[in-house]
C-alpha cells in the first residue's frame, strides 16, 4: 500500500462502524450491570448522568474491580521490574556479555519511563473494559518535550473505537472518532489550522465540538495515518487534517478472548452474563419484600372520614375513623421469600468463580507452605496461561516495542530490533517467578543426585553451562556472569561445587 485515498478509508470506517453495530448492545449490557460507570458509554449519555439504577447487586462491579486491579498488578506493575530485554538466539556467546550490558540500559532506561508516565492509570481503565466487554484500546503517544515521562498514554473508550483484521490474526486497523473543540483541534493539527479549515470547522458545528476520524492501517513494517472529518453526503470527499507514516501504530488494541471468525473479543462478564442478571434479579425482589415487610399493606373502609391520601405511617401518628368502622387495618402478607436465600449465595458464588476473583489476589489466612506456594502458582498459570499468552502477544509486546521505537528515536537507547533473534522480551506475567524456582529446584536436584552417583556421573554435568543457566532463570544480570573462562582454569573443586551443592540442597 503505497498511499492511502482519503474515500476508500472512508469507505473501510463506514464497514467497520456497521460490523461493530451487533456488538453494542451487549456491550451496554455488561457495562449495566458489571460497570455502571462507564454505562453511559455509548452514543447515549453524557458524562454526570445517573447510571447504575438498574444495579441492586455489586458482586459483578466489586468482582471486576479486583479482576482489573489484579491484572495489572501482574502485567505491569508500578515501580518494579516487569519485563528485560534480554540476547536473541542468534547472539553469539563471545557477543553475548556486551550486549547484555546495553539491553539492560535500555531496560532501567524504558522501565523508568513508564514509571514516571500515567501507565497504570490509563491501562487500569482499559482492562475494566476488557474483563467487562472483552476489548480494549490503548492510545501511546509520544509525551512533548520537557515532559518528565516520554511516553503519554489515553484509555480508549470502546464506543469510540472501530477495528479491523489485516490478516496478521490481530485488531490491528484502527478507526477512532472523537468530538474535539477547537482549541483542542488546532493545536493537535496545526497544519490544518494554519489553512483555516479548523475555524471553518467549528463555525459549522452546533457547539463547536467537530467530530475528527483517525484511521491507522498497517502497511507491513509500518503504518499508515489520516485523520479526517467525514462528510455530511456519502459521494463528498472527506476533509484531510493530517496524514503520514508510524513505524509503529499508537493503538494498541488487545482482547480476553477470541472466537473463530470474530474480530472483538468476548470477556468473563459475557459468560457469567445470566447469572449476574439472575442475582440483580433476586435482589431486586428481596428489597421489594423487605419493603412490604417494613412498611406493611393496609386496608380501610371507605366511610367518608378516613382519607387514605392523607395517612403517613410515622411514630405518634394519629389516624382518624368513623365509630364503629375498622379503620386501617394491615393486610397479612400471602407468604415469605425465603426461597431467596437458597439461590443468591450460590449464584454470587458462580459469579466470583467466573470473573476469576481471589485468583491472582492476596491468600487471607493462615501462612502458606512452601509446597501450597508452588500449587497456587502452577493453578494460577494453568487458568490464566492463555488470557496472559494473548495479552503478551496483544498488549505488552507492541507496548514495549512502540515503546523502545520512541527511545531509539529520541536518542536515549541503541536501535536493536526486538525481534526474538537479536533481542528477545521476557515478561514477568507470562513466566512467574515461581515457575523460574520450580526449574531451578529440579535442576539442584539433579545434580545432587548425579553427585551422590560418584565422580563418573558427576563428569556429565557442565558446570560452568549449570552456573549460567540457573543465572538466567532465577534472572540474575548477565554483567555479573562471566563469558570467559577464568585464568588459569580453576578444577570443579577450586570452584567450591561441594560447598555450593550442599548449601542448595
Amino acid at each position: 500500500m503505497s498511499a492511502l485515498s482519503p474515500r476508500s478509508v472512508r469507505d473501510r470506517f463506514r464497514r467497520a462502524k456497521a460490523h461493530r453495530a451487533p456488538w453494542e448492545r451487549i456491550w451496554q449490557e455488561c457495562y449495566e450491570f458489571a460497570l455502571p460507570l462507564r454505562a453511559g458509554a455509548g452514543a447515549s449519555g453524557s458524562p454526570g448522568d445517573r447510571r447504575g439504577d438498574r444495579l441492586f447487586d455489586g458482586t459483578a462491579p466489586d468482582a471486576i474491580d479486583q479482576l482489573a486491579a489484579s491484572l495489572l498488578s501482574q502485567l505491569t506493575p508500578s515501580f518494579a521490574p516487569w519485563f528485560r530485554l534480554v540476547p536473541g538466539s542468534d547472539v553469539s556467546v563471545a557477543d553475548e556479555r556486551d550486549l547484555a550490558g546495553e539491553l539492560e540500559r535500555s531496560t532501567r532506561i524504558m522501565l523508568a519511563h513508564f514509571d514516571r508516565s500515567n501507565l497504570a492509570t490509563e491501562l487500569h481503565q482499559c482492562l475494566l473494559d476488557l474483563v467487562t466487554a472483552g476489548t480494549a484500546s490503548l492510545a501511546f503517544e509520544e509525551a512533548r518535550p520537557g515532559e518528565p515521562s516520554a511516553f503519554h498514554f489515553a484509555a480508549v473508550p470502546l464506543f469510540q473505537v472501530a477495528v479491523e483484521d489485516s490478516g496478521t490474526g490481530r485488531a490491528d486497523t484502527t478507526f477512532r472518532v472523537t468530538a474535539l473543540p477547537a482549541e483542542q483541534l488546532a493545536e493537535r493539527f496545526p497544519a490544518a489550522a494554519a489553512r483555516g479549515e479548523v475555524a471553518r470547522l467549528a463555525d459549522l458545528a452546533e457547539d463547536r465540538r467537530v467530530p475528527v476520524v483517525e484511521a491507522v492501517i498497517p502497511d507491513g513494517a509500518a503504518c499508515h495515518y489520516l485523520a479526517f472529518v467525514e462528510p455530511a453526503g456519502t459521494a463528498a470527499e472527506p476533509m484531510v487534517l493530517a496524514q503520514g507514516r508510524f513505524r509503529t501504530s499508537p493503538f494498541i488494541n488487545f482482547r480476553w478472548l477470541k472466537a473463530p471468525g470474530e474480530v472483538y473479543g468476548r470477556s468473563p462478564v459475557m459468560k457469567a452474563l445470566p447469572d449476574i442478571k439472575t442475582a440483580n434479579k433476586v435482589v431486586e425482589l428481596v428489597l421489594k419484600n423487605a419493603s412490604i415487610a417494613a412498611t406493611g399493606i393496609w386496608q380501610a373502609d371507605d366511610d367518608g372520614v378516613l382519607n387514605p391520601a392523607t395517612i403517613k405511617l410515622v411514630p405518634g401518628t394519629i389516624i382518624p375513623k368513623a365509630v364503629g368502622s375498622s379503620g386501617l387495618t394491615p393486610l397479612p402478607a400471602p407468604g415469605r421469600f425465603d426461597v431467596s436465600e437458597l439461590v443468591l449465595e450460590q449464584l454470587r458464588a458462580r459469579i466470583r468463580r467466573a470473573l476469576l476473583v481471589d485468583q491472582l489476589g492476596e491468600v487471607h489466612g493462615p501462612r502458606m507452605t512452601a509446597t501450597e506456594v508452588l500449587e497456587r502458582a502452577a493453578e494460577v498459570a494453568r487458568i490464566f496461561g492463555a488470557t496472559f499468552a494473548r495479552l503478551q502477544a496483544e498488549l505488552l509486546l507492541p507496548l514495549l516495542t512502540r515503546a523502545h521505537a520512541i527511545l531509539v528515536r529520541r536518542g536515549e537507547i541503541a536501535d536493536l530490533p526486538i525481534d526474538g533473534r537479536l533481542v528477545e522480551v521476557h515478561c514477568r506475567a507470562v513466566r512467574g517467578p515461581f515457575e523460574a524456582q520450580q526449574e531451578a529446584q529440579n535442576t539442584m536436584l539433579w545434580l545432587s543426585f548425579i553427585r551422590d552417583l560418584g565422580p563418573e556421573a558427576l563428569a556429565v554435568a557442565d558446570q560452568r553451562a549449570a552456573s549460567r543457566w540457573l543465572g538466567k532463570v532465577l534472572g540474575v544480570p548477565a554483567t555479573l556472569m562471566r563469558t570467559e573462562p577464568a585464568s588459569p582454569e580453576p578444577d570443579g573443586a577450586a570452584l567450591g561445587w561441594e560447598v555450593i551443592t550442599d548449601a542448595a540442597v
